[in-house]
């Protein structure tokens, strides 16, 4: 018998394998491949639960910045108990979404942004457990899409969403497109070590380069409705002779909360001359892909507070709640009861 030249930490691993069976084999060989691909995915720097309302999301933050929520509890924040099979987001073979996006009846409301956001992330816990996420963006996003198909259904909601509207309901009244992403850099701690140049990268997404022309973006309704609430006599005055308050009300109401330093930095680009105008509309800074798609659907939310508001204390409570501006308390439950 011929001595073998292999260690014995290398025999003792063929002997080990041997003794394995086909299928133990195949799972040993499997772990192996998920360890090494593992480790070419993100491992998050911070990480907490985040609450909205009754709900829990589990909420991360990767190396680059962005922020993840993890897929069972964005899933069970939404109503929904089932999750997807293997862990890859349950894509559908036809449009790649989400199956809790995936109903016909709903496709009108999904908006290409939306679409090139619902795309499952694969990353890795603090703890190094593989976990699937979505961006932290798409939450508010989908609960947008289940309340216009509600608002569509004029009452008459299927049943079979009636959970899930239900739940989307209570997680707008807590949720802002921009609010969500200051709730999560509170909770993980990140806003600690959040620098300049991500905020630059927010501004970079809002603001243009170069003044746009101008074109109609307030629509008539957000006006009649501070004054409504104002108990101010509507009588459509042009924007020169609106009291000066309303210009405040919508740097308050609008681009205070629109993003973080949105609001700084247009008054920066957009300054007022020696008479106290501006040469244009801060809206005419804003971006075509990004920023007047924001101010539109904050606009529509805003005005949706307007309208079921009795009076002035009432919205801005609402308003407070759902859209906080930056470095602000959040309102506890308690402080969101109006007496009206």
């Amino acid at each position: 018998m011929t001595e073998s030249n292999e260690s014995p930490k290398a025999r003792g691993g063929y002997a080990r394998a041997n003794a394995l069976s086909e299928s133990e084999r195949s799972e040993s060989a499997r772990r192996a491949a998920m360890a090494r691909w593992a480790s070419d995915l993100p491992r998050a720097t911070h990480e907490a639960p985040v609450h909205i309302g009754d709900a829990s999301v589990m909420a991360a933050v990767l190396p680059d910045g962005r922020r993840l929520l993890s897929q069972g509890t964005f899933l069970r924040a939404l109503g929904r108990s089932r999750t997807p099979k293997a862990g890859t987001g349950g894509l559908t073979t036809v449009d790649q979404l989400p199956f809790f996006l995936s109903a016909e009846r709903l496709n009108p409301y999904i908006s290409e942004e939306l679409r090139s956001s619902a795309t499952p992330i694969i990353f890795l816990s603090k703890s190094g457990r593989r976990t699937v996420g979505y961006e932290a963006t798409l939450l508010p996003m989908v609960c947008e899409v289940y309340l216009q198909f509600r608002d569509a259904c004029h009452g008459d909601v299927p049943r079979q969403y009636l959970r899930s509207v239900e739940a989307c309901d209570l997680l707008m009244r807590g949720l802002a497109r921009v609010g969500i992403i200051a709730l999560i850099d509170e909770a993980t701690g990140y806003q600690e070590v959040r620098d300049r140049h991500a905020l630059q990268a927010i501004l970079d997404r809002y603001l243009r380069k170069e003044l746009a022309a101008w074109a109609k973006r307030f629509p008539d309704e957000f006006y009649q409705q501070i004054f409504r609430l104002r108990g101010w006599e509507w009588k459509n005055v042009e924007s020169t002779k609106r009291p000066h308050a309303v210009a405040k009300y919508t740097n308050d109401l609008v681009y205070e909360r629109l993003a973080p330093g949105i609001l700084e930095e247009l008054q920066v680009r957009n300054p007022k001359n020696e008479r106290g105008r501006r040469k244009a509309k801060h809206h005419q800074w804003l971006t075509e892909d990004v920023g007047h798609p924001a101010l539109a659907q904050h606009l529509y939310a805003v005005i949706g507070f307007m309208r079921v508001s009795r009076n002035w204390s009432q919205f801005m409570t609402m308003m407070d709640l759902a859209y906080p501006k930056k470095d602000t308390t959040l309102l506890l439950p308690f402080m969101t009861e109006v007496d009206a």
